[in-house]
């Protein structure tokens, strides 16, 4: 029985593999290439939401009565800052940012009618029971 000379670890690449063709460049696959996780910004945040609708609801309900336009108006603004504070601190996760700064500045709006209009209805209601009665 012979023993081979080399064993096939000790020859080198070339005596393994015949070279390639010239011109022709050696194949390798490319790496494995698995897409970026995105997570879905589509999703807005419920405190943004709840902020605008309670801006809008005590614009509207400020405007006839006053009281009910400055407790609404507080609430959007607090649901307003705490829905743009998440938002900002979700990393892209939540959206709705500019739902929730509308919010924010309708209900500064709201508190301002609120407080004017009670401001007027209070003026209004003084004057009303300060005048003497007439026909007395």
């Amino acid at each position: 029985m012979t023993v081979p000379a080399f064993s096939e670890i000790e020859k080198g690449h070339s005596e393994i593999a015949p070279p390639p063709a010239e011109g022709v460049a050696s194949w390798f696959p490319p790496p494995s290439y698995r897409p970026p996780r995105v997570r879905a910004s589509g999703s807005t945040d419920g405190r943004a939401i709840a902020a605008l609708i309670a801006a809008i609801a005590g614009i509207v309900l400020g405007l006839p009565m006053g009281i009910p336009g400055m407790v609404l108006g507080t609430i959007a603004y607090f649901l307003g800052r705490s829905a743009a504070g998440r938002i900002d601190s979700s990393r892209g996760a939540l959206g709705g940012r500019s739902i929730a700064l509308t919010g924010w500045v309708f209900g500064i709006v709201a508190m301002v009618i609120g407080s004017v209009v009670s401001l007027i209805w209070i003026v209004l209601l003084l004057v009303a029971t300060a005048q003497p009665s007439a026909g007395g």
